[in-house]
């Protein structure tokens, strides 16, 4: 049995976050994906990463070197960029990192520097997150945050790109993917732990969503008061509160070593900006947007799929998690991988086992 809170990593369950209840989800079925043999040596000298070492990006250099781009004219996203250093090759790529609901950039900084040996690595923050304008009045939907994606990419990148997302972030991915068209934006795709939709409500085949239905409508309508939302908000985000902060990624994190002040940082830090609080409450209690199941189909582009065995908010016996696995040997541009021992976000919790499947995969792009 496992004990589910918010970290703010991913859609939260609301009911623990408002009554300070937890809710289980039994752990079942679980389909063992082979792993195979090929392995990738990633050069790391920083930081521990249970199996590994891994070399991070300090957060100051991800804040000093930010750019800023305006989308539609209006609105100001954060964005960090890091090019090769060495000598670019047929095999080399361009990707975008795109972070989970209530993360930002920062949440890549054990991969930016794996990654940008051979491709060159853009991230952005979602608008209404991290560095990201957080625009009062602002309806938020997945398709906005899709629709980000591919005029960042036609107006910034500018050539065909290989989206990695995480959770909320991976879904984004793949609604853009799925709308690019003709237009030839997006090289490939890799999700992580993908999400069903932008909150709870998207997954209504899931027997413990249905049962709580009622009691997530209920806290729709008290989230939609101001004092009531401020309130759960400033519990979340309260700084002085690291260590329960801590204890709860903890939950979400398959190594606990990984849990550190740095993270801690990185997921309370935006939420004190101006803004955080109507993007927490229009995400929370927005429509859940389209949900993967329906738009994998619809994508012709290679697909990696990696996916933590110890995640309980997108659990792999949960309807998402079971249509994904079903997946290899029906599509031919359909790859995934489970990882043992790791929690919701793969790439921060474990990156070295990340970077064993996604380096070689990027690598092998140049051939199809």
């Amino acid at each position: 049995m496992r004990a589910l809170t918010w970290t703010g990593l991913s859609p939260p369950p609301l009911p623990a976050m408002v009554a300070g209840m937890t809710m289980t989800s039994k752990m079942v079925a679980l389909r063992r994906m082979n792993l195979r043999k090929d392995r990738v040596s990633v050069s790391a000298t920083a930081v521990s990463s249970g199996g590994g070492v891994v070399e991070a990006v300090e957060l100051a250099e991800i804040g000093e070197k930010s750019k800023k781009w305006k989308w539609k004219g209006e609105y100001s996203i954060n964005y960090f960029v890091k090019s090769s250093p060495e000598e670019v090759t047929p095999a080399s790529q361009t990707v975008l990192l795109v972070h989970g609901f209530g993360a930002s950039i920062p949440h890549w900084r054990r991969n930016i520097n794996a990654l940008s040996k051979h491709h060159t690595v853009y991230a952005i923050d979602l608008l209404g997150f991290g560095a990201s304008e957080k625009p009062p009045g602002f309806s938020y939907t997945m398709e906005s945050w899709a629709e980000l994606i591919l005029n960042f990419l036609e107006e910034v990148v500018q050539k065909p790109t290989v989206l990695i997302g995480n959770s909320v972030g991976s879904l984004a991915c793949v609604i853009a993917a799925s709308e690019e068209s003709q237009r030839d934006l997006v090289r490939g795709l890799v999700l992580l732990n993908c999400a069903g939709g932008m909150n709870n409500k998207a997954v209504f085949d899931d027997w413990r969503i249905k049962l709580l239905m009622p009691l997530l409508l209920l806290i729709d309508f008290l989230l939609k008061q101001r004092g009531i939302a401020s309130a759960l908000f400033n519990r979340v985000k309260d700084r002085h509160d690291s260590e329960n902060l801590k204890n709860i990624l903890t939950n979400v994190y398959g190594n606990k070593d990984n849990v550190d002040d740095t993270l801690v940082e990185i997921i309370a830090g935006p939420a004190n900006s101006e803004g955080a609080l109507d993007a927490f409450v229009s995400i929370l209690t927005g429509p859940p947007g389209p949900n993967p199941i329906t738009l994998i189909p619809e994508i012709t582009k290679p697909v990696l799929v990696l996916w933590g065995d110890q995640d309980g908010l997108t659990p792999l016996d949960g309807p998402v998690g079971k249509y994904f696995t079903s997946l290899p040997g029906q599509l031919p541009n359909f790859n995934l991988y489970v990882l043992e021992g790791v929690g919701h976000c793969p790439q921060d919790d474990r990156p070295d086992l990340v970077h064993e499947r996604l380096l070689p995969w990027l690598a092998q792009l140049s051939s199809t």
